[in-house]
């Protein structure tokens, strides 16, 4: 269901790089993505004009193969440094920052989150449950155009954050609409699924996190 949100995602500005580029994640460092990419240190940070390759951002996007007309240096294996010469600390990433959630629906959780197979959590209960933005926030897409997700909303809420709502019966909110927390956008239906269930995604910088980390307990 990730791909599926491609061309959604590119209106947010959060749409997939292109071969021979890479998107810094969380835990990222320069001497990792180069060594992920079987290249030198040094040719990542000549092709990206990096003045402090320990500094990097998550979301930032870096050239991973050498530009055309350019060779890449040969990757030079270090030998160990002695234990009179501790090797310069690298700075990974900066974490994701928080966002306050509410509930989008009522209902039991019947998939969760795993970063690999599904990228939200289900929750099911029954056709015509109330739907709730769980953030104020801009729509930026309301239809049916992606297959997979039913009749779904993608609502925007800052420069980083966005969450998606599929499946619904009915979508009470359209595109360019500003919206509130907890403010009704839907009902719950089984468009493009076998059960009546919200599918509920959270994402940042265009990448999906576990929205659990950011829901209140239940």
């Amino acid at each position: 269901m990730c791909a599926a949100l491609v061309a959604a995602l590119a209106a947010c500005g959060s749409a997939p790089v292109g071969p021979g580029f890479y998107r810094v994640e969380r835990g990222d460092t320069v001497s990792k993505i180069a060594r992920s990419h079987r290249q030198s240190v040094q040719n990542i940070v000549r092709w990206n004009n990096l003045s402090n390759p320990d500094s990097i951002d998550v979301g930032q996007v870096l050239r991973v193969s050498p530009p055309a007309g350019v060779a890449s240096a040969a990757v030079t294996p270090r030998a160990a440094p002695r234990e009179t010469e501790p090797s310069a600390p690298r700075t990974p990433a900066p974490a994701v920052a928080s966002i306050s959630l509410l509930w989008p629906t009522t209902g039991q959780v019947i998939h969760h989150f795993d970063g690999r197979t599904w990228k939200g959590i289900d929750i099911g209960n029954a056709v015509g449950t109330p739907i709730i933005a769980a953030a104020s926030g801009t729509v930026v897409y309301a239809g049916n155009g992606l297959r997979g997700y039913g009749n779904l909303l993608i609502i925007k809420h800052d420069a980083d954050y966005l969450t998606a709502y599929a499946h619904n019966r009915v979508l009470l909110v359209k595109e360019g609409q500003t919206v509130a927390q907890g403010q009704k956008i839907a009902e719950m239906g089984s468009t493009d699924t076998d059960r009546p269930m919200l599918h509920f995604e959270l994402r940042y910088q265009g990448r999906s996190i576990d929205p659990a980390r950011s829901l209140p307990p239940r």
